[in-house]
Formats: structure tokens, C-alpha cells, sequence
């Protein structure tokens, strides 16, 4: 089987968590960039598990959507590669633009189609930029898209400190 075809199928997974665990090395040999997200721990209090382990508490609340699911698996790849040390506090600024052009890399070399790598690109790269009713009304489709990756990224978040979180989750639905 093609690595293309490889990470559609598990993705599409119904039990998408226990099948990526179950073919993890198989993941990580198509895409290695993954290794680096596997025990690197937030150390912010908002995260409560390590990259890996969000990414997969993330998957395992989203629907079985392929633009959904890819943007979660490498909404925060770049973490590892852009981290800046406060004491004993990481915060990750940048993420979600190294996290978007490592995605496009990924997605260009398992040679998916370029409109579908422009948006994955454009759905991680804005996956915490909290969107506006402008962004609502003038890119209704993509909006919904980013919205999901959101709320299923919020949901893996600490639940101690995630109710600004979860109070724009419940806005943005109401809007929708």
C-alpha cells in the first residue's frame, strides 16, 4: 500500500486512536517528524500530556474527516522545533506557522493534491487564532473547518484551565 493511501485509511479509521497506536511505527517511518512529538512534554500548565498524546486526545474527539484529522495529527509538529524556555515554562508562539509549513512539506511529499495541502496548511496555521464573524461570513466552509480543528484541539487541553477555552468553543457554535 501507498504511504498516501496508508495515512488515509488509518485516519478514516473508525477507532482511529487505537489503530494509529497500533501502526505507530509504521507512521512514524512515513512520517518522522512525528518521533519528535512522542514524550516531549508541554511543561505549560494549559497541557496536562505530552504533544503526542494531546494529538491523539485531539483525534479521538474529532469526526471521521480526513481534513479534520490530518490537521489535528500535525497541528503541533512544529512544537518541538520552535519552543521558547521561560524557567520552568515552555510557550510555543510560533507553533502553528512551523507546524503549517511542516504540514505542507509532509502532505507534498506523500504527493496529496495542492488545493487540499493549501487548506490543511491554512486550517493548522490558524488553528489558534480565534475566528471573527467576518471570518464567518466572508469563508464559511474553511471557517467550519478551523472551527473543528479548535474544538477538538480545546478539548485536549488541561481541563483545569481550559475554560476560556471552552466558553469560545460555545460562541462560536452559537454564531454557527
Amino acid at each position: 500500500m501507498k504511504d498516501k493511501e496508508f495515512i488515509i485509511k488509518l485516519l478514516t479509521d473508525e477507532q482511529v486512536v487505537a489503530k494509529i497506536r497500533q501502526k505507530s511505527e509504521q507512521l512514524t517511518r512515513i512520517i518522522p517528524e512525528i518521533k519528535h512529538m512522542i514524550h516531549f512534554e508541554h511543561q505549560h500548565p494549559h497541557h496536562h500530556l505530552d504533544v503526542w498524546e494531546h494529538t491523539l486526545l485531539a483525534l479521538e474527539n474529532s469526526n471521521n474527516n480526513l481534513k479534520t484529522r490530518i490537521s489535528l495529527l500535525l497541528h503541533d509538529i512544529g512544537k518541538p522545533f520552535c519552543y521558547q524556555q521561560d524557567g520552568e515554562i515552555r510557550h510555543y508562539n510560533c507553533h502553528a506557522e512551523k507546524s503549517a509549513t511542516m504540514a505542507k512539506t509532509i502532505l507534498e511529499r506523500l504527493q496529496f493534491d495542492s488545493a487540499f495541502i493549501n487548506e490543511i496548511y491554512e486550517i493548522i496555521r490558524r488553528h489558534d487564532i480565534p475566528l471573527t464573524k467576518s471570518d464567518l461570513t466572508k469563508l464559511p466552509t474553511l471557517s467550519r473547518e478551523i472551527f473543528e480543528v479548535q474544538k477538538c484541539d480545546a478539548l485536549a487541553h488541561n481541563p483545569k484551565y481550559n475554560q476560556k477555552r471552552l466558553d469560545y468553543i460555545t460562541r462560536i457554535e452559537a454564531m454557527l
